[in-house]
């Protein structure tokens, strides 16, 4: 199915998402990468708040070229889900609503996925310069010393993405490679 939702997205919106479904998001996403994540893990450890309300909120990774005149931001491909694995399920417990990267994640974050009734989303990775065009505004809220992987809020607006591990732990990855067999 085709959905159109806003984001911060709510746990309704996640709830309703199943593994397949298209979704074009509509509203506030953020930017963090492995530095970025590791540094919000720094700033948890020492008890100190995170740079942003992450209750509801959807972090995707990626990390921007160089804005062309006149563009809020640069090709804005998304960077492997995995290499963050290891810092979602704390941010999942913490409200974290959504997640847009690619490829496969850990079962500790399906686990979590699942526990905080969020979603995982996979944007096309090549198609940089589309998903750009989708950017309304880019704005650099955190970090700004680690350059493109300093955490962004982003304004989108019917920003393409797919469902592959929804709020019940259905996995797209999964069940395509099982359908796929079976034909």
């Amino acid at each position: 199915m085709d959905y159109h939702i806003n984001a911060p997205i709510s746990k309704a919106d996640a709830k309703q998402l199943k593994s397949g479904d298209y979704v074009y998001i509509t509203g506030i996403i953020y930017t963090a990468r492995d530095a970025a994540h590791k540094r919000m893990k720094e700033s948890l450890d020492r008890g100190e708040a995170l740079p942003f309300d992450i209750n509801g909120n959807t972090i995707y990774y990626m990390g921007p070229s160089p804005a062309r005149e006149g563009r809020p931001i640069g090709s804005a491909g998304p960077t492997t889900a995995s290499r963050m694995d290891k810092y979602t399920p704390a941010l999942l417990d913490m409200g974290m609503a959504g997640m847009i990267g690619k490829g496969k994640r850990s079962k500790e974050v399906i686990d979590a996925v699942v526990r905080n009734e969020a979603v995982y989303f996979a944007a096309v990775g090549g198609a940089g310069a589309l998903l750009s065009k989708c950017i309304l505004s880019s704005e650099v809220i955190a970090y700004e010393d680690l350059g493109t992987e300093a955490i962004r809020r982003l304004h989108v607006k019917d920003f393409p993405v797919i469902v592959v591990i929804d709020s019940k732990g259905n996995n797209l990855y999964e069940t395509a490679i099982k359908a796929y067999r079976e034909e």
